[in-house]
């Protein structure tokens, strides 16, 4: 029998894991290793703990939920997931924060569809799907993980926005005047306008959180999203 304590040094694990092997140890493991090697040390890192971690969720134990779950707040993170997955289906097309350093490619001109809600939608899709997770599942267990993603998400696209202004401090900051790291920050300040969303992003996203959500339900037996409904 796990605990919720086990999930949360797991989750410890895998979040200051990340957040060392990709910002203050990267540089001089890269030197001592090479490129390659230190992505598979990276990816193996990430995939051991990241099992620790889900193992350990699954055998913790169910602690009562801390508040009711209503209706109306599963209304409220249907609506919030189907904006989170067009999120992350918009941030997989010509997305600046994915260019690889060594090979940085040309900044858009001007933020339109997702990248004018935010500079980061895949990473602020991860952060909303842990939000609505602890909103509609408030238990002990649920709470540790979801937040550790949260968190990952969250500080580790404010650590990129920091790096890409050393490796690209002109251009990135360009970039940056025209984005936000808060959702519709710069849409409401003028700096960008809601629109020019691609047919991979609403689409996509629309199927994604279709199938997402319908998944719950041979998964874990709970109706999510719209399903709940029909």
């Amino acid at each position: 029998m796990g605990s919720t304590y086990t999930v949360a040094v797991a989750a410890a694990a895998f979040v200051g894991s990340h957040f060392l092997l990709s910002h203050p140890l990267r540089a001089p493991l890269v030197r001592a290793i090479g490129e390659r090697p230190f992505q598979g040390v990276y990816s193996l890192v990430a995939l051991v703990t990241f099992v620790w971690m889900v193992r350990a969720y699954g055998r913790a134990p169910l602690s009562a939920p801390l508040w009711p779950v209503g209706e109306g707040i599963w209304a409220i993170v249907t609506v919030v997931m189907l904006i989170a997955s067009i999120l992350f289906m918009g941030s997989l097309v010509r997305n600046p924060a994915l260019v690889s350093a060594g090979r940085p490619g040309p900044l858009p001109e001007a933020a339109l569809g997702v990248f004018a809600v935010t500079r980061h939608p895949m990473m602020w899709a991860f952060a909303l799907w842990g939000l609505c997770h602890i909103a509609v599942y408030p238990v002990a267990k649920s709470i540790v993980l979801a937040s550790a993603l949260v968190v990952l998400a969250l500080v580790g696209a404010a650590l990129q926005d920091r790096k890409k202004e050393q490796l690209l401090p002109e251009r990135w900051r360009a970039w940056e005047s025209k984005t936000s790291y808060l959702p519709f920050a710069a849409i409401i300040a003028g700096r960008a306008r809601l629109g020019g969303f691609g047919l991979h992003a609403l689409l996509g996203g629309l199927v994604v959180w279709l199938v997402a959500t319908w998944a719950h339900m041979p998964l874990s037996g709970m109706a999510a999203g719209i399903w709940r409904w029909l």
